[in-house]
């Protein structure tokens, strides 16, 4: 095709760019061959000159038109090229947030760093089973098409993942094994879940923080999966390659060493670490270097717990583990060792704690080790020198010493693991996960990145001769004509590398030469290979480096370590130190030193060269490494290839971000683009001829249509491209050059837009014309009316202005008057306030004069007395000075006078006389007062006992007065009382007789109620459970007042969580049955219940005694109370008579002793007798009654007082009658609430039951929830003992509460029927003298099969075990066995034999289950069992003898009830067989539909023409489905039309089929979703019509069948509106806002999936911009839902079983011959 076609004006090429790589830009004007430059326009609108090469003439690469761009696989896309690669992972990963494309044959996986929810479980089964190309590219469907590869072609298979570091290696690696663990069951418990274990230990002894990654490997690892021969999980095998050793002693800035150590360090503070002595990691040497400890969002912590948790599941030990963790704190101890210097060459360490520690830890002696530190031991032939070392060299040894300990515990532990994933099942194939480092290059690079970099070359070049074996296997098996693909080769470069005299022969060579060094080793490569091979250069400014050109890139090594690295030395006597240690993993860790040793010293005694033979024997690292690489490339050439690539898109961690120079290095690097160019060099576009018919058949004409699509697809492309060599037409596909497809598609959109011109042209043309005939008509109809109305408008006009004069004349006259009215009333109201403001001003201004005179005569006041206070003040001030004055005067004076001695004699003239005279008279006074105070003392005495006599006489005096007085006024106050007393008497009385009638009339009403209940009870005796349901309505009531009404919703959502979860149980126990013996599962159940029924009867008459001795214990209470009361009164009545006997009176009061003293005191004390017997006979005879007479009391003439006192007695005993009455009143009161309170316990008791039930139910959770925890096995067999122990209590506390109402009922029914049989035969008896006419009646059935003991396993096997269904259901009564087995069973019911029912029934339910673990993959057979067994659980029911079944029994049905067993437990047991045989048809069911639902759904095109199919590439399927093969939705609805009729004809329950069809509609619903969400390729605006299409045809379906109200067309919902989505429109706000309102059965992440998908089939549709779906998020982002991303394809809804009866007689089955029950006979 020539030039000037393609670079046409508007015509997109790409340009090269610095900051970019590559630049879209648009042709402005056509290029003709010979131009120097290309005119372009960039897509900011800036106009560029492109100038071209003359030399070569290559023009820019052309953009792929951008209905190819977005492509799933690069090798799609027309035009390959590295721009148009870059540019399609561009749009992937930015715009619709793809991290994987395919490329050939290669997953491209660009890390997103960010979490992606499309790992799930859901994922994992949406990709099982499914072609590479049928779905969205993904790691799970590498892991898939392995997987299948290795059980088609048996043969072993490999997956390789490289990158380089930070890409997602490791991430991507353990996915796959994850799907692997997932997709394949083992046989060995927790298998896959060991396999998984490995990863998070490897992660934390081998991955490190580096600047590019957080979590990077720092070795490569292959992990073989073994399969066995059914490709289930045996075991594993792993092999690890170059640790990088050095990162233990050193880290550059930022970086961190291995995670074990910072977790170790997060985890010091545990008990066990304690002997460790660890810190934080900020303290060691070897874990602060890169000043970085902390990872965001890793807690080290807790990441120590996972390795711990992952350690113990591989079955190492506790006690391992901390051995391994004591090494690693050895070498953190270790790196923080002080080396000091002595002198130049000489060095010590003395009194190092960590080295004591390390020493400790080691259990080895720290002054040996210290001592081989510092010193090194030289042998020669003859002698052993020890010399000391340099602080620089004992640094060295130090590190190389913990580089070494810590490889050999990294090499034990990954045989410990490969011990622990070792299997005892043989291995029958295997695939490898190879997870190694991409190629690297730094500013830095040494030894490491020389090894890396050479393991790449040698996987590019398998690689790259894979890929090409691929293509050219493509053509051969085409059959069309090929030449050899030149492609890229790098063996010179791997020449160059492990060749003899390469860079690693040489570098060996060097390691072995005693003065070996780094720099004589460079001048050796520039020697030997610096003019032999052009991979390798000299760097100019540098002769300590070399130059390798890579097949990614050229790298610059430099020399200096290389030797040392290789060498990889030791000091042996430290490494002897430590063999003489007792710590066993340390010696284990050095046995392979030992044997190799052994092994070295045998072979050199026998040849005399110990020495020598000693160094040969020990292998460099670069041998080592080289071994490993070929071992690991015979075992990958061995298998079958697949690749990933993870790409790393920028250096700075940001979530979906591509920086475009860092992803062409990569791909580069990776191989990407070789694998593009060698596509590029042949056919990289391939199309069936079905699918090329169908994309651009609207080029062909009508005459070109022919019946043969091959010929006629040939015939079109002779037409259009000329150039025969530019197409290949193979057996199946035609094959094109790249660009040919994009020339095609130029003239398919070409041609439609041609059609749309003149498709638009005809239908404006119609549009205009239809419109100007309209709007001439429009035109003339308009006028006639506009010319009428204006008539009529004029017409109005002249009226309107008539009226608005005369209206104009009289509003003008009201206005005029109204605003004189307002005028005059305004003025009058302003004249009123403005007088009433003067006369209130006026008013105003007197009060302030009068006020203001009478402040200045206050203030004057105030004034005239301030100035008479001031004088006043001045004058006593002044007085005062004066006086002052004077008397300081008078002072100075008598100061003089003082200070002379003439003035002190004449003052103590006569002194001393004075004094002497005064103390002669003191003396003379002392002695008379002493005389006088022992007089006065003695006379008081006499006076105070004469005081005290008299006092007390006066004391006692006063006494009795108060006391006579007090008791004179304490007598009219007890009469008082007493008149009181009989009043509140008279009271009582009437209150008790008012008590005993309103006893009565409630007795009455009571006795009127319980008959009418009694009368009610007698006529609606055979609704006993009606009543007990009204019983149970009112008591849910009364709890709905009390409480709130949402406990009735969450009481039905816990019973419908408790159903699902219970029947979810079911099939587990159906799982856990198919390896046990279904039988004594069975019986063993049956025998549990039984006993807990007994147990429970025991606990109720254990409840009956509690309940009668807590009355007891009531009425002794009652007792006891009445004693109390009684004592009260009694010390009442004691109080009563002691201020009786101590009172006194104003009047005559009887005096102690007198007679009517002594009445008095007889009389209390005869009272005091009569309160005791009173309160006798209260307490014997409950004080029901008063007593009817009081005692006689003796009577005598007694004064006016001693009446009183009789008074008071009578009184007294009114008292005791009125208690007593009071006592009765309470007992009537409480007889009166008992009944209540009855009523209360009773509900009390039933909501006490609902707490229990909830509270059961709760405990029940947390124990599921705690089994969870537990290994698989064991947490199905916890959860299946406790869900049967709850369901069997549950179930006998049901029965229990229904066998107490139906037993009486049911016994006394069987006896009536018996009288009424008997009566009904006395009644039919003849008269004795009567002729009677004896007529042959025909033989009657009673419904029963006679059979006999033992031939129950007969019985079933012939009518359960080999019983076809197929027959059965067509010739036969539906649930035929069903019926025949229940006529047995009444036979043995009839019997009374509790045996035969028991192993009848328990035979049929291991039969069935049999049958159905044998044949459950056949539909027709579960679905026959489901029908059958239905059958039999309703037939159980119907003849139990309840009233609820009976009631829709005939009366020939109710004859054949059983009548001696309660079969209600079997009920229960058959509904549970029932939800598991209902769980397998759906199961079954899921599997037949699977295979057809995706390809009828999605992939077949019910409406031809509509859809066009787009460009694919090398993954789409190598066989697309023909017309005649596909599967259509036709077979789809055949297929559910099968199961229906299926269903209908073995009888089962309408509502049963109803739930069935709904979980068949459901399962459709989430797979098609499912494949919608992972399917770019199938989300257009095309396919969203094609999906309401299909769903209209299964609606129809629906109706049809009559099952619109199954609910099944509201699971289709989430469909729906899927479909919708991708049709509605989506650009504006509105839109996004159509769209959250419509998608309601969607999720966001659903919602999002599908507009990310969408994608334009035809070049008029248009993507979703960005923005957009970014509204439809912020709008949605308040919406609860579920993250997840897929729905739920194996959710089952809970299945209900609902009572069916059955209108079939017992007595009309009949029993066909060709079952071969011959044994059985009708009674």
């Amino acid at each position: 095709m020539a030039a000037a076609e393609l670079y046409s004006k508007y015509a997109r090429v790409w340009l090269p760019d610095a900051a970019e790589v590559w630049k879209s830009a648009e042709l402005t004007k056509d290029y003709t061959p010979g131009d120097q430059t290309l005119s372009l326009q960039l897509e900011d609108g800036t106009k560029v000159e492109h100038k071209i090469d003359p030399r070569t003439n290559n023009l820019p690469p052309l953009r792929n038109p951008d209905i190819l761009v977005g492509e799933n696989d690069l090798t799609a896309l027309s035009y390959l090229h590295e721009p148009a690669v870059l540019h399609n992972l561009k749009v992937r990963f930015i715009d619709s947030r793809l991290i994987y494309t395919y490329c050939g044959i290669v997953l491209v996986a660009i890390n997103p760093y960010e979490r992606l929810p499309i790992y799930d479980a859901a994922i994992i089964n949406a990709y099982s089973g499914q072609n590479m190309g049928d779905m969205d590219p993904h790691i799970f469907a590498v892991a898939e098409e392995a997987y299948k590869q290795m059980a088609r072609d048996e043969r072993n298979q490999s997956i390789i993942v490289s990158g380089e570091s930070g890409a997602g290696k490791t991430v991507s690696a353990k996915y796959a094994m994850r799907y692997f663990a997932t997709v394949s069951s083992s046989g060995e418990a927790n298998v896959e879940e060991r396999v998984l274990a490995s990863s998070p230990i490897m992660e934390a002894l081998g991955n490190a923080k580096t600047t590019r990654n957080d979590n990077s490997s720092r070795f490569g690892k292959y992990i073989e999966i073994g399969f066995d021969t059914k490709y289930c999980i045996t075991g594993a095998n792993m092999r690890t390659y170059l640790l990088e050793k050095s990162r233990v002693v050193f880290q550059a800035h930022s970086e961190r060493n291995y995670h074990i150590f910072y977790q170790l360090c997060a985890s010091s503070h545990l008990p066990e670490f304690k002997a460790f002595r660890l810190g934080c990691a900020d303290d060691f040497h070897c874990t602060n270097q890169g000043q970085s400890p902390v990872i965001d969002g890793v807690d080290d912590a807790k990441e120590m717990c996972n390795t711990r948790r992952s350690f113990s599941l591989l079955g190492i030990g506790e006690s391992d583990q901390m051995e391994i963790y004591q090494i690693l704190s050895a070498i953190l101890h270790l790196s923080n060792v002080e080396v000091k210097d002595q002198s130049a060459d000489r060095c010590s360490i003395k009194d190092d704690v960590h080295l004591m520690v390390f020493c400790d830890l080691m259990g080895v002696p720290c002054e040996e080790m210290a001592h081989w530190l510092c010193h090194r031991k030289l042998k020669t032939t003859t002698e052993t020198f020890v010399k000391p070392v340099p602080k620089i060299n004992a640094i060295y040894g130090r590190d190389a010493l913990a580089k070494h300990i810590y490889a050999r515990l990294f090499s034990w532990i990954v045989d410990s693991i490969n011990s622990a994933l070792k299997s005892t099942v043989k291995q029958h194939s295997f695939i490898g996960v190879l997870d190694i480092y991409g190629f690297e290059t730094f500013d830095i690079n040494s030894f490491e990145q020389f090894c890396i970099n050479y393991a790449n070359e040698k996987l590019q070049q398998q690689f790259n001769l894979h890929v090409f074996k691929l293509e050219q296997e493509e053509y051969m098996k085409e059959e069309i004509p090929w030449t050899l693909i030149d492609f890229y080769d790098n063996q010179p470069c791997i020449n160059l590398i492990e060749a003899k005299l390469g860079v690693l022969d040489l570098l060996d060579e060097e390691c072995k030469m005693p003065k070996g060094s780094d720099e004589t080793w460079a001048q050796k490569l520039y020697n030997t290979l610096l003019k032999q091979n052009a991979h390798f250069e000299k760097p100019r400014l540098s002769n300590r480096a070399f130059i390798i050109h890579h097949f990614a890139d050229k790298v610059e090594y430099q020399c200096v370590g290389f030797l040392e690295k290789n060498k990889d030395t030791v000091n042996e006597e430290q490494i002897n130190v430590l063999k003489k240690s007792k710590f066993d993993l340390l010696l284990k860790l050095f046995e392979d030193d030992e044997k190799a040793a052994n092994s070295s010293n045998k072979l050199t005694s026998s040849i005399g060269r110990a020495g020598s033979a000693k160094k040969d024997t020990k292998k460099t690292v670069g041998l080592q490494f080289r071994q490993s690489l070929h071992l690991l490339m015979e075992t990958l050439n061995a298998t079958t290839p697949h690749y990933v690539r993870c790409i790393k898109p920028n250096d700075h961690k940001a979530p979906f971000t591509l920086d475009p120079v860092r992803a062409v290095q990569q791909l580069r690097a990776c191989g990407i683009l070789e694998t593009i160019r060698i596509s590029a060099a042949g056919f990289p576009s391939r199309w069936t001829y079905q699918e090329f018919f169908s994309r651009y058949r609207v080029l062909m004409k009508q005459k070109d249509l022919l019946p043969d699509r091959k010929q006629a697809c040939k015939n079109l492309l002779e037409k259009l491209i000329k150039d025969q060599g530019k197409y290949q037409f193979g057996k199946n596909k035609i094959f094109f050059r790249a660009g040919q497809v994009a020339f095609l598609e130029k003239l398919r959109s070409d041609k439609l837009r041609m059609a749309c011109v003149s498709i638009q042209k005809t239908i404006r043309c119609w549009l205009a014309r239809k419109k100007y005939l309209r709007m001439r008509e429009s035109a003339i109809t308009i006028q006639k009316h506009v010319r009428g109305h204006q008539a009529r408008c004029y017409a109005k006009f002249l009226l309107q202005t008539r009226a608005a004069i005369i209206i104009q004349r009289n509003v003008r006259m009201w206005s005029k008057r109204k605003l004189y009215q307002q005028q005059r009333s305004a003025a009058i109201t302003v004249q009123c306030f403005w007088r009433a403001h003067m006369a209130r001003k006026q008013y105003h201004k007197l009060m302030y004069e009068k006020k203001a005179i009478v402040i200045q005569k206050w203030v004057k006041g105030w004034l005239a007395r301030q100035h008479y206070k001031r004088i006043l003040a001045a004058i006593i001030l002044l007085q005062s000075c004066v006086r002052r004055m004077r008397a300081k005067r008078e002072l100075k004076k008598l100061k003089v006078e003082a200070r002379s001695v003439e003035h002190f004699k004449k003052l103590n003239i006569g002194m001393e006389n004075k004094i002497l005279q005064l103390q002669h008279k003191i003396n003379e006074q002392q002695k008379e007062n002493r005389e006088l105070s022992e007089k006065l003392s003695v006379t008081e005495k006499a006076q105070t006992m004469e005081i005290e006599r008299q006092s007390s006489e006066i004391e006692n005096l006063r006494r009795s007065e108060q006391e006579t007085r007090a008791k004179a006024e304490r007598l009219p106050s007890l009469l008082e009382q007493l008149s009181f007393l009989q009043h509140e008497l008279e009271n009582t009385r009437r209150e008790k007789e008012d008590l005993e009638e309103q006893t009565k009339v409630y007795k009455e009403q009571t006795e009127q109620v319980s008959h009418e209940l009694n009368t009610k009870n007698n006529l609606l005796k055979n609704d006993v459970d009606e009543l007990n349901k009204q019983i149970v309505e009112q008591a849910q009531q009364l709890t709905e007042i009390q409480t709130n009404a949402e406990n009735t919703k969450q009481l039905e959502q816990d019973l419908t969580e408790e159903r699902s979860r219970y029947q979810s149980l079911l099939s587990e126990h159906l799982h856990l049955e198919e390896r046990d013996q279904p039988g004594l599962a069975v019986f063993f159940l049956l025998k549990l219940q039984r006993r807990v029924k007994e147990l429970e009867q025991e606990k109720q008459s254990l409840w009956q005694q509690l309940d009668k001795r807590e009355e007891d214990q009531q009425e002794k209470a009652k007792r006891q109370e009445l004693e109390s009361e009684n004592k009260k009164l009694k010390q009442d009545l004691n109080e009563l008579r002691k201020s009786l006997t101590n009172e006194n009176s104003d009047l005559v009061p009887p005096a102690p002793g007198s007679l009517p003293y002594k009445v008095l005191l007889e009389q209390l004390n005869s009272s005091t007798e009569e309160l005791e017997m009173r309160k006798e006979e209260v307490l014997l005879l409950r004080s029901h009654l008063v007593r009817q007479e009081a005692l006689k009391h003796k009577t005598g003439e007694l004064s006016r007082v001693s009446t009183d006192i009789h008074t008071l007695n009578e009184d007294g005993e009114l008292w005791l009658a009125y208690e007593g009455l009071k006592e009765t009143n309470r007992l009537l009161e409480y007889q009166m609430h008992e009944q209540e309170r009855v009523h209360n316990e009773r509900y009390m008791k039933l909501v006490e039951e609902m707490n229990k039930l909830k509270d059961e139910k709760e405990q029940q959770q947390q124990m599921l929830a705690q089994s969870l925890l537990l290994p698989e096995d064991a947490r199905i067999e916890a959860s299946l003992k406790l869900e049967i122990t709850r369901l069997t209590r549950e179930n006998l506390e049901l029965l229990e509460q229904q066998e107490k109402q139906d037993k009486t009922i049911r016994k006394l029914k069987k006896q009536l029927k018996l009288y009424m049989k008997k009566v009904e035969d006395f009644e039919v008896v003849s008269p004795p003298g009567r002729a009677v006419n004896i007529t042959r009646k025909e033989k009657e059935y009673q419904g029963m099969l006679e059979y006999k003991q033992g031939d129950e396993s007969r019985l079933l096997k012939n009518l359960v075990i080999d019983l076809k269904p197929r027959g059965v259901a067509v010739s036969f009564t539906p649930g035929l066995p069903a019926y025949i087995i229940f006529m047995c069973v009444r036979y043995a019911d009839i019997v009374n034999d509790d045996q035969r029912v028991s192993t009848l029934l328990n035979s049929t339910i291991s039969s069935i289950k049999g049958v159905i673990k044998r044949r459950g993959n056949d539909f027709e057979v579960v679905s026959f069992w489901l029908a059958n067994t239905c059958r039999l659980m309703h037939c159980l029911k119907q003849y139990s003898g309840d009233e609820v079944f009976m009631v829709h029994n005939t009366a020939k049905q109710n004859e054949h009830c059983l009548t001696n067993f309660e079969l209600s437990e079997y009920q229960q047991v058959f509904g549970d067989l029932a939800i598991q045989i209902y769980r397998q048809l759906i199961k079954c069911m899921e599997d037949i539909l699977q295979h057809l639902i995706v390809s009828s759904m999605l992939e077949n095109e019910t409406i031809q023409g509509v859809l066009g199919s787009k460009p694919t590439g090398l993954r789409k399927r190598s066989t697309s489905f023909s017309e005649e093969g596909a599967v259509t939705m036709e077979v789809l609805l055949q297929r559910l039309g099968l199961f229906h009729t299926t269903m209908s004809q073995h009888g089962m329950d309408s509502d049963l089929i109803k739930q069935v069809v709904k979980q068949q509609f459901y399962i459709i619903c989430a797979v098609t979703l499912n494949h919608l969400l992972l399917r770019k390729d199938m989300c257009s605006w095309g396919k969203g019509l094609q999906i309401r299409y299909n769903v209209w045809q299964l609606e129809e379906w629906l109706a049809e069948r009559e099952l619109t109200d199954c609910g099944a067309k509201e699971t289709l919902e989430p469909l729906i509106q899927a479909a919708q989505l991708l049709q509605i429109k989506k650009k504006t706000e509105a839109d996004a806002q159509a769209i959250c309102n419509m998608c309601t059965g969607l999720t966001t992440a659903q919602i999002v999936k599908v507009l990310t998908l969408y994608t334009p089939v035809i070049e008029f549709e248009e993507r979703v911009s960005p923005s957009f779906i970014t509204t439809i998020k912020n709008l949605l982002k308040d919406r609860a839902e579920s993250s997840t991303l897929m729905m739920d394809a194996k959710k089952i809804f809970t299945v209900t079983l609902p009572f069916t009866p059955s209108s079939v007689a017992l007595d009309t089955v009949q029993i066909p011959s060709s079952l071969n029950l011959g044994f059985l006979t009708r009674i």
